[in-house]
């Protein structure tokens, strides 16, 4: 490990300690923000994380919306996101004419929300969901006598929901899709991966991933239920993991007796690898840029999550 690099790992231990903090770090950061890291998980784990933590001042290490989420879930903590530039194609997509419509076309439909959202859409929905939680949670409507869904804003998740659960699913918007999974876990990727290594290879992808992909795979899951499947798969020669490739980092570290690699080397999140540990740093000695979200948009919000998260630990 380089010196300017342990320097910056002894100022992050210092700042955590005179600040009363902690760092949550989404899995596809960078290593060596996952090191320094509190705690390392999926948007379901960080957002459990915040919200259980006592911590004076949460440093989140991941895109906007996963900062605008912590502080709407810990209205009472300082919530700091070191690089507020880093956002999320995916979220940004959801627009609100586009839910708008989709609640006039299909009245009576529950309206999902995927976590990679805005805030304002969380506070609107019926629903919050994470890529673990979607199809539990549409499972649990469809018990209940619910046909049909609006799920935005992530298209892929929703077919897989439909897939997995016979649940009419009304993607919203209709092309709604994040670009690494739509365009670098693609079909031609999991197709070369398969030429490549025959049976030898376990191939895990995301549920963003397009559906030939998913076809393709021996398991689709979240990030956390890949690093829970990677030991399934230890009689392979190699466990390839079709995601972001910052997961291939932890999921090593907790199978040191796995060979794990990335899908596709290149499938990165250049928002995500834009918090580093100079920006972290930052954040903690000048407690800035601090995420500030309207109270009242965070009061529906946190609301909405929270009986989500509910229905889902219960059932």
């Amino acid at each position: 490990m380089s010196g300017f690099i342990e320097e910056l790992r002894e100022k992050i231990a210092r700042l955590k300690e005179k600040r009363r903090a902690v760092i949550l770090a989404h899995n596809y950061q960078l290593p060596e923000v996952q090191d320094v890291a509190d705690l390392v998980g999926d948007s379901l784990e960080l957002a459990r994380a915040a919200m259980e933590t006592d911590a004076d001042v949460i440093v989140f290490a991941g895109v906007r919306f996963m900062a605008e989420m912590a502080a709407a879930l810990n209205p009472d903590r300082v919530v700091l996101h070191p690089v507020p530039e880093a956002g999320c194609p995916l979220a940004d997509s959801l627009a609100r004419e586009d839910v708008a419509r989709a609640r006039e076309e299909h009245p009576g439909a529950p309206f999902l929300v995927y976590v990679n959202s805005p805030l304002w859409a969380k506070a609107e929905a019926d629903y919050v969901v994470t890529s673990a939680s979607a199809a539990k949670l549409a499972s649990i409507l469809a018990r209940e006598g619910v046909e049909k869904i609006v799920f935005g804003p992530d298209r892929n998740l929703a077919e897989y929901v439909e897939e997995v659960t016979g649940v009419k699913t009304v993607p919203v918007p209709t092309r709604g899709h994040c670009p690494v999974h739509e365009f670098l876990i693609s079909p031609y990727y999991v197709r070369k991966a398969r030429e490549k290594w025959g049976d030898r290879a376990a191939i895990l992808v995301h549920p963003e991933a397009p559906r030939e992909s998913r076809r393709m795979a021996d398991f689709v899951g979240s990030t956390s239920q890949m690093i829970r499947a990677v030991a399934k798969f230890r009689d392979r020669s190699v466990v390839l993991l079709g995601t972001e490739e910052g997961l291939v980092y932890r999921a090593r570290r907790l199978n040191p007796g796995v060979r794990v690699e990335p899908l596709n080397p290149i499938a990165v999140c250049i928002d995500m690898k834009k918090i580093t540990l100079q920006a972290i740093a930052d954040a903690l000695e000048k407690m800035e840029p601090k995420v500030r979200v309207d109270p009242n948009v965070a009061r529906r919000a946190r609301e909405v999550i929270e009986e989500s998260v509910r229905i889902v630990t219960r059932s």
